[in-house]
């Protein structure tokens, strides 16, 4: 049955709005459920505190971040889901990736676990292992000192999707990421020989000699007997 185009284009249109609306629902959904999950992540520092420029700027395509292990739990919340292009840097103090239409992402080089790389991450997917997951942990947000409980929101681990733009920076992003995981799992190992060190309790000093009262001697010791010997009774 064909129907006149005013009706057909209002058909379209009020499916079109239901799709919209499906959509923004769904969205919001997902950012009110994982926003109680992941807590806040660190805000950039200043150009200046994030070290020297280990690689970059990039330019790649921000994935998503997901929970760490399983790629198609997408994290809606502190816009972390959100697709995005970017230009990605990587410094001596971490990786900064500056992206297009949303917030910045800011991950401490003490905060990388390892990357990896994968062909298709929270529905994006190339075909070839082009995606460089980087795996993190998002701190627990700070509890104030008059706070009756403890935080809601420990720390979580996050894996973060990078598809670079050009090939030949797959394998570039890649190692810096791991070097980053790499000086921090140094710095992990070094703090915690420091505390081991400072745990150690230290050797018991011997107690100081009495002059009133002095150690027997052989010389001082009766002829015929045995200092240790106990008197016969």
């Amino acid at each position: 049955m064909n129907l006149p185009q005013p009706v057909a284009v209002g058909i379209w249109v009020v499916l079109g709005v239901v799709l919209l609306t499906l959509v923004l629902v769904g969205r919001r959904r997902l950012v009110r459920r994982s926003a109680g999950v992941v807590p806040t992540p660190p805000a950039p520092p200043a150009e200046a505190a994030r070290g020297a420029v280990v690689l970059g700027p990039l330019d790649a395509l921000y994935v998503s971040s997901t929970l760490a292990g399983d790629w198609l739990a997408r994290v809606g919340a502190h816009g972390l889901g959100d697709r995005s292009q970017a230009q990605v840097t990587v410094h001596d103090g971490g990786l900064h990736v500056a992206r297009n239409g949303a917030p910045d992402v800011w991950v401490p080089a003490a905060a990388v676990g390892g990357a990896a790389l994968t062909p298709g991450m929270a529905g994006k997917f190339v075909g070839k292992e082009a995606i460089v997951v980087v795996t993190w942990t998002v701190p627990a947000e700070p509890v104030p000192a008059d706070a009756p409980e403890a935080p809601t929101n420990p720390e979580v681990r996050l894996d973060t999707g990078l598809l670079p733009r050009h090939d030949h920076d797959v394998a570039r992003l890649l190692e810096a990421v791991q070097g980053l995981a790499g000086r921090a799992d140094d710095d992990r190992d070094r703090d915690a020989a420091d505390d081991m060190h400072e745990r150690r309790p230290g050797a018991p000093s011997a107690a100081p000699a009495d002059p009133a009262d002095p150690a027997p001697t052989r010389e001082s010791a009766t002829p015929g007997t045995d200092e240790n010997d106990e008197e016969a009774p």
